[in-house]
């Protein structure tokens, strides 16, 4: 059973300017010193949180999907985050998952934000994505999903959880008790990236990502500050845990229609 080494990046994002964007995550990912499996970015990382679909949405082969398979293949990592995606006249928050090879897959968000008005303007997803790396598997969703356990849920599914986010700093509390619940809840690792700063609607945000174990303990938490953060998952820990507390067996069955 082998180790996974995780990658957070926390930092402001440039409203509307997707290339800014991505240089600023190319640089942060030239800064890494130490060998990392997986890096993650923030939900809307080419934009921030927009719903100015027509003007920045990108396709599946446009510049930003491109960019992170470069990226994937030139640093030998997988790499994930969202992105506002057209596909098929319709438009997407889509997790992009790239693979060390430069494969990709696709997680588009399911629990649209309405207070924002996502739901107007963007279609839910409609299937969850699990996807192996290294014996691990992995389940990426996206912000305003962590809020909901049962689309969360997973008897024994999945190893790591991650939720990328634009989270703003005025429900910080949810985001710090949902993360850890949601580690409880699944017996799984969960990661959370979210941005820092302030966006181009005057909304800010206080970062707070972090990894859980299954515990619910805290091994990275990056506060404010901006920057990579990094951690080392032990599958082996979260089996022999799994083997001697096997709630998970008990968890209840349920169909999402």
């Amino acid at each position: 059973m082998q180790d996974l080494t995780i990658t957070l990046l926390q930092t402001e994002l440039a409203w509307h300017d997707p290339e800014a964007n991505r240089a600023q995550f190319a640089e942060l990912m030239g800064t890494l010193t130490e060998p990392t499996d997986l890096i993650v970015l923030p939900e809307m990382f080419t934009t921030g949180f927009t719903m100015d679909v027509r003007q920045q949405a990108e396709s599946m082969a446009g510049p930003t999907v491109t960019w992170m398979a470069k990226l994937a293949r030139e640093h030998k990592v997988a790499l994930c985050g969202s992105l506002l995606v057209e596909d098929g006249g319709r438009y997407f928050n889509r997790c992009v998952w790239i693979a060390s090879d430069g494969k990709h897959h696709h997680y588009d968000k399911r629990h649209l934000f309405r207070m924002a008005g996502e739901h107007e303007h963007f279609t839910p997803g409609q299937e969850r994505l699990i996807v192996e790396l290294k014996g691990w598997r992995v389940c990426p969703l996206v912000c305003y999903d962590l809020r909901f356990p049962v689309w969360s849920r997973g008897a024994n599914a999945f190893d790591l959880l991650i939720y990328v986010a634009n989270w703003p700093a005025a429900r910080r509390g949810a985001w710090q008790a949902l993360l850890p619940a949601r580690a409880v809840e699944n017996q799984c690792y969960v990661a959370g990236v979210n941005r820092i700063g302030t966006d181009g609607k005057g909304v800010t945000y206080a970062g707070d990502s972090g990894v859980y174990d299954y515990l619910g303990r805290a091994p990275v938490n990056s506060g404010a500050e901006p920057g990579h953060r990094t951690a080392t998952l032990s599958l082996g820990d979260l089996r022999r845990y799994r083997k001697k507390f096997p709630a998970y067996l008990d968890a209840d069955e349920f169909r999402i229609v």
